[in-house]
């Protein structure tokens, strides 16, 4: 750790502690850290006078950093908020935020600029992050998202050179990245294409292949859809593997239609529904089109309702059907926006309407209200579901069953309902050729044989949606097949608590940079969590981040405040951890909350039902409250 005083002069610290106490107060990011904390995490054992130390310390930091402040003016950058200190940094001021910056940017920018924003951020790295405190606890958690971004900043850097048709000067980095980090498969994938673009097809079926021997003789698993669809295109020397400068028939065609339709021209309606439908079609091709097509559709939503023309409004909402399988939002604001319009549009339609329109604005606001307990989703998706069965339109009642299965988890125990929906989807699907709903049909079976430990019956659906995902290229299923497969190792297979945390680590990494934070937010420590409670081992609370799980992992000391989990796939798991507390507060209240709230789930395993994780048998965790609540 470097540090610098407000001019970005280097400033020399006087020892270790000195710069342990700098450091602990940025992991903080502008948060205050009271002394107390600061002693527990200076010293295992804190000596007689620790807190005279500790100011001692901030008083010669904050000569260092502020170096020019007048005497007896007060500190701007280490200052003394309550019975702590905090550093009130700009996020230009400290070289770890500024990169996470950089690399944020870098997703949304044109590959030239992308890769001198990140060769100029990864300069900035010396070593490791925080590596003057290898032991210390309170920097992991940091350090570990640091490292996490750096490998994504050397990834992302990499496609930049491959989109700019530098392929060869992406080869050496990228060998380097594999050989250090064996689990990442994105790597492996960008080294394999830089490889054939560089000319060299025999060396990047090469690479491909010691991919696959790392992963299954370490990991015990396949390698995920992307490389599987990597090597079949290889072989087949698909045209599409070209880099920039080759010819590219599909773009071609792309640009001359692009270009028509700009000559010919056409209203500001036409185009909207137009690019709303390449929308739907680009949210499926992966995580980059994912990210571009949430935001986009806003922007197009938003454009209709300038237009004035309700009717079009909820055509342009209505028709992005694309088939969604979590029930957490990605952009929870965007989503409620989006939400809000659909109503204004309903609003203007007429209420005895039954037209598809109506339908898909109802389907709309059930799958975009995700996670809620209030009523009147539920009610749009009933809604839309009788208007698309009276129209016996298959389209149309896909989507509607699509917002039926968002709000299936408005009580615990829904695993039955829910696969009753994937099987009609499913059966749907097949007989109208709808390759994106069959998908989800088969992610739903999957989930719910998960909540009852059907994993036979849910190794069919894995199959049968990583084959459709390799033949209509869906990438983003592996990452939902990947995740099932290192539960399934867990609780089916009862690999070894180590194994079973490193799968757990290599499907968060395929996670990484999905475009799915809905999804990816808290979900590894909670897999985590799971494990060590089932494995009786040292939970380590304190460590991770909890994303929107942190209520219930980490709830108040008054119980009564803590919240209904969301009406999601991992209810039952935060009502088990909810009732762990319970147990160990002696809170009789709670308990009964927690009993009442996981009987209808009796029969299967908590958390199950995502398809990713468990913290357990419900009934054993029903079982521990029944004996708390009689030895109470």
């Amino acid at each position: 750790m470097i540090a610098q005083d407000a001019q970005r002069r280097p400033v020399a610290l006087k020892g270790p502690m000195h710069r342990a106490v700098l450091g602990r107060l940025l992991v903080a990011r502008g948060r205050v850290v009271p002394v107390n904390d600061l002693i527990d995490d200076l010293w295992i054992s804190p000596p007689e006078g620790a807190v005279a130390a500790v100011r001692t310390f901030v008083a010669a930091l904050r000569k260092a950093i502020e170096p020019d402040r007048p005497a007896r003016a007060p500190a701007t950058l280490l200052v003394t908020r309550g019975l702590g200190y905090a550093l009130t940094c700009a996020p230009d001021q400290v070289d770890a935020w500024r990169f996470e910056q950089a690399v944020a940017d870098s997703a949304t920018e044109a590959p030239a600029t992308a890769l001198a924003r990140l060769d100029e951020a990864l300069s900035w790295w010396r070593g490791p992050a925080y590596a003057d405190f290898p032991d210390a606890a309170w920097p992991r958690a940091d350090r570990s998202r640091l490292a996490e971004l750096r490998l994504q900043a050397v990834e992302r850097r990499a496609q930049a050179r491959l989109d700019l048709g530098r392929a060869d000067e992406a080869v050496p980095d990228l060998d380097g990245h594999v050989t250090a980090h064996p689990w990442r498969e994105q790597g492996w994938r960008l080294l394999a294409l830089a490889l054939y673009r560089s000319g060299r097809q025999g060396d990047a079926l090469a690479v491909l292949r010691r991919a696959r021997e790392l992963l299954a003789g370490h990991l015990g698993v396949e390698p995920g859809p992307a490389l599987r669809t990597l090597e079949t295109d290889i072989l087949r020397q698909e045209p599409g593997l070209d880099g920039p400068g080759r010819r590219d028939p599909a773009g071609e065609v792309l640009t001359r239609v692009a270009s028509a339709y700009e000559r010919v021209g056409g209203s500001a309606r036409m185009r909207l529904e137009s690019a709303v439908g390449m929308l739907r079609n680009l949210a499926v091709t992966g995580a980059g089109g994912l990210e571009v097509a949430r935001e986009q559709r806003a922007a197009a939503v938003a454009a209709a309702e300038q237009l004035g023309d309700p009717e079009l409004t909820a055509r342009v909402i209505g028709a992005y059907d694309v088939p969604a399988v979590w029930p957490r939002a990605d952009d929870a604001a965007q989503a409620a926006g989006i939400v809000a319009a659909a109503e204004r549009a309903l609003a203007v339609l007429p209420p005895t309407s039954r037209d598809p329109a109506r339908a898909r604005l109802l389907a709309t606001i059930a799958i975009e209200s995700r996670g809620t307990h209030d009523p009147r989703p539920a009610e749009c998706a009933r809604q839309a579901e009788a208007i698309a069965r009276e129209r016996d339109d298959p389209g149309l009642l896909a989507f509607a069953l699509n917002g039926v299965f968002m709000q299936s988890c408005r009580r615990t125990g829904g695993s039955v309902d829910r696969d009753r929906i994937g099987a009609e989807l499913v059966g749907l699907a097949n007989r109208h050729d709808l390759p994106s709903v069959e998908v989800l049909g088969h992610l739903i079976r999957l989930q719910s044989s998960c909540a009852v430990a059907a994993f036979g019956r849910a190794d069919q659906h894995a199959r049968a949606a990583d084959d459709l995902a390799g033949r209509h290229e869906r990438p983003l299923v592996g990452v939902f097949t990947q995740w099932y497969r290192a539960l399934r190792a867990d609780v089916a297979e009862q690999v070894p608590a180590e194994r079973a945390e490193r799968l757990y680590q290599a499907a968060a990494a395929e996670l990484e940079g999905a475009g799915m934070p809905g999804v990816r937010d808290g979900l590894l420590p909670l897999a985590l969590l799971g494990l060590r409670i089932r494995h009786g081992l040292p939970l380590a609370l304190a460590d991770d981040e909890w994303g929107p799980y942190e209520p219930w992992v980490r709830p108040p000391v008054r119980l009564a405040d803590v919240p209904d989990p969301p009406a999601d796939l991992l209810a039952e798991a935060l009502w088990c951890l909810l009732g762990r507390a319970a147990i160990a507060a002696g809170d009789r209240d709670a308990m009964m909350r927690v009993r009442q709230a996981l009987l209808p789930a009796a029969a299967e395993w908590a958390g199950a039902a995502s398809g990713a994780l468990t913290v357990g048998r419900v009934a054993d965790h029903l079982a521990a409250l029944d004996a708390a609540l009689r030895s109470g």
